[in-house]
């Protein structure tokens, strides 16, 4: 594990003492992105696919419903995973995990989402 010591000692008149650790740091989501892992436990397995023909049936005869899918792609592939994280645990898609990491995440984001779901999926 790598730290970052940003401390001055006392010796430089400086009293900060902070430690971070550059490892925390990459595994982390912004607060946005874990309102969407939130948000995605109650997104059926049916908002990952696209509408068909009994969708667009259903629309008709009973209203239009709310569309889970985001408009930012990054943000969506985050959903798309967590939804299906939800429901079939560390069993995911590997396309969904290309999708990940091609948006931008890394491995150790992957490894903090699946456990974080996981944890909450037990209790």
């Amino acid at each position: 594990m790598a730290f970052l010591q940003f401390a001055t000692s006392a010796e430089d008149g400086g009293s900060i003492g902070t430690t971070i650790s550059a490892n925390n740091a990459a595994s982390s989501f912004a607060p946005l992105e874990w309102q969407i892992i939130q948000l995605a436990r109650h997104d059926g397995l049916s908002s990952l696919r696209a509408p068909d023909r009994w969708d667009r049936l259903k629309t008709w005869i009973f209203g239009e419903r709310a569309n889970p899918r985001l408009a930012n792609g990054r943000l969506e592939s985050l959903r798309r995973l967590a939804v299906d994280a939800w429901h079939r645990g560390y069993a995911v898609r590997p396309s969904y995990l290309k999708a990940f990491l091609k948006a931008g995440f890394n491995e150790n984001q992957l490894e903090t989402l699946l456990a974080a779901i996981s944890a909450r999926r037990r209790a």
